[in-house]
Order: C-alpha cells, then sequence, then structure tokens
C-alpha cells in the first residue's frame, strides 16, 4: 500500500476520512482533507474506503 493522496478537487469536506482515520491522520485544511501526519500513518485504507466522493488514493511504492 502507501501514503494516502488526496485529489483537492474532488474532496468535498464532508471530513468522514478525519472521523475514521485510526491513527488522526488527517485533518480539514481550508475544507479539504489533508494527511497533516504522514509518519502516523499506517497506510490501513480506511480513509480510502469511508470517503463517499472517492477523493482519496493510495500512492504506490
Amino acid at each position: 500500500m502507501g501514503k494516502p493522496i488526496i485529489d483537492e478537487s474532488v474532496c468535498t469536506g464532508c471530513e468522514i476520512c478525519v472521523d475514521e482515520c485510526p491513527n488522526n491522520c488527517l485533518e480539514l485544511v481550508d475544507d479539504v482533507a489533508t494527511l497533516v501526519r504522514p509518519d502516523d500513518c499506517d497506510e490501513c485504507g480506511i480513509c480510502v474506503e469511508s470517503c463517499p466522493s472517492e477523493a482519496i488514493t493510495l500512492e504506490e511504492e
């Protein structure tokens, strides 16, 4: 897997991914989900699965 990549043009700022992230790695910045603590991300993919607008993908390694 890899770290989440958020497509800012697709993100609606619903904050679901922020709430679902078990490691609190995401926050809304200017109404867009942002990976603010990448070192804490365990690449679980919960943010990808929870995003209703499909704005999040995991970077390929």
